[in-house]
């Protein structure tokens, strides 16, 4: 298991066959795969587990219709597959779930392109779940939804996850490999000569941001996972395009859904979902380059509030909704390869790509839904699996995760308020390496995003924990309260409106 968090020191002195840098969903699909190959794989993360996109995306495990359109059949294929995998390995944690795509008088796509597109879609998955909702059942099924021009919708799954907790069961499945992880640990250079060192090993520079130590750690091979951040290692360039994806978290009260609604904003045709995620109703997503620094947290910006609002007012007319109504929001960074061609950010293809230089792999874009694939990708690319191997293992039907020993129920579920559930709380605090409280309010559980204080009445039940768990003590709890609600505040907040109102 994680535990407590290692220090670097512990790690000093190994020879590793495999450092991986980047704690998100593809850096802990490497790690996982390498571990789950025998190899003896180490993963550096220099802020906390998922803290940047793979904490704030938009929560789907999904073969992505829209791709379809995009003649991207098999990037579909390929993820549907792995997201009837995940269904099978994680229930609780992977759940199906209903959607419904309005259809509506002279808008495109009509009922039968949508018939079409979802038959495929299904095949595509090995089921057959897609069917029309007459306009009667659609206004039954979603109260208040603008009945101009309704006509019926179509209906079909996808899965719903909690991303971040995705990717620490992966670091918790690999760390039962013998894979082993640290956040807050950065990776400064790697030194290579020739692709790799005279003793053909290459170095990382690596420097702990808790203790401030700094060492120098030997590999066979180092992938470099780090995303919207990998043009810092690999060489990238100008093959990284960061795109802004924005959310709203809404209090349920005022939007309550049942399904997942896919709407179309008029604005710029683009498809934003309104669901329901964690006892709450989640609206997003904005798709915008960011410029921005990378090194600080994404937040929405007034703009985006003012696009998502604007959307679900004119959808729901009648309710009216506000800035006041919004809990929280949450803004992620997603890795995009570029086509360079400076087309509409929602054009650009979501595949991902691999290349090497000077000794270091770097993967980057991709799904949340085929991190495994990508993982097997990096380690082809890396000399550690051959052509044959990686065959095997794509089309392999082996279980990827394996129930967790002496853990909770509600590791494994979400969906199921069980945020707040003291077994969970303890078993975070002692086995999934938190650092300071803003990862566990806001990543580990999302407690600081789904509660309009953002967990202020948890916080003597947290300090005792924490006190108890991680011996914090009274200084310590006092300054981390204050981090995490300057954090807390400053981006996941609510942004005043924007008077320029640019387009999102």
């Amino acid at each position: 298991m994680l535990a407590k968090r290692a220090s670097l020191a512990e790690l000093a002195g190994e020879q590793w066959d495999l450092i991986v840098i980047g704690g998100g969903i593809t850096g802990a699909g490497v790690l996982l795969e390498a571990a789950r190959q025998g190899r003896k794989a180490l993963l550096l993360e220099q802020q906390d587990f998922a803290w940047g996109t793979s904490s704030r995306s938009s929560k789907m495990v999904h073969g992505g219709l829209r791709y379809i359109a995009q003649g991207e059949v098999r990037l579909t294929r390929d993820a549907l597959r792995e997201r009837e995998r995940l269904l099978r390995d994680l229930p609780g944690l992977v759940e199906r779930a209903q959607y419904l795509f309005p259809l509506r008088d002279g808008r495109f796509p009509g009922r039968w392109p949508m018939t079409a597109v979802l038959s495929l879609y299904d095949f595509l998955a090995g089921i057959r779940d897609h069917r029309f909702v007459p306009r009667a059942q659609v206004l039954m099924r979603v109260p208040g939804l603008d009945t101009a021009g309704l006509n019926g919708a179509m209906s079909y799954t996808d899965a719903l996850t909690d991303d971040c907790r995705l990717v620490v069961r992966c670091l918790l499945e690999a760390a039962r490999h013998g894979g082993r992880s640290l956040n807050y640990a950065r990776a400064t250079a790697i030194r290579t000569e020739n692709g790799r060192t005279e003793n053909g090993r290459a170095r990382v520079d690596v420097t702990d941001l808790e203790s401030g130590d700094s060492l120098t750690l030997n590999a066979g091979a180092v992938i470099n996972a780090t995303g919207a951040w990998a043009n810092r290692l690999g060489g990238a360039g100008q093959r990284i395009r960061p795109l802004r994806g924005s959310h709203l978290f809404v209090d349920p009260a005022r939007l309550p859904v049942a399904d997942c609604l896919t709407l179309i904003n008029p604005r710029d045709d683009r498809p934003v979902f309104v669901f329901p995620w964690e006892g709450v109703t989640c609206i997003g997503t904005t798709d915008l380059d960011h410029g921005d620094s990378l090194d600080q947290e994404a937040r929405a910006s007034g703009a985006e509030v003012d696009y998502l609002l604007e959307l679900i007012n004119g959808q729901f007319p009648k309710v009216n909704l506000g800035r006041e109504d919004i809990l929280s929001t949450m803004a992620g960074v997603r890795p995009v390869i570029a086509s360079g061609d400076g087309k509409d950010p929602s054009k650009e293809r979501r595949d991902h790509a691999v290349w090497e230089e000077n000794g270091v792999v770097t993967v980057s874009g991709g799904k949340l839904t085929t991190f495994r694939l990508i993982a097997l990708d990096a380690l082809c690319a890396a000399g550690l699996l051959g052509p044959r191997e990686a065959r095997r293992a794509r089309r392999s039907n082996a279980p990827l995760f394996r129930p967790l020993p002496d853990a909770p129920e509600q590791v494994d579920q979400f969906l199921h308020g069980v945020q707040d559930d003291e077994a969970l709380l303890r078993w975070v605090l002692s086995h999934e390496a938190v650092v300071h409280l803003d990862d566990l309010l806001l990543r580990r559980t999302r407690l600081g995003l789904l509660r309009r204080d953002g967990g202020a009445g948890l916080a003597e039940r947290l300090r005792a924990l924490t006190g108890e768990l991680l011996g914090w003590d009274a200084a310590r709890w006092e300054q981390e309260w204050a981090r995490y609600e300057e954090i807390r505040e400053r981006f996941y907040g609510v942004p005043p409106a924007d008077r320029d109102r640019a387009a999102a």
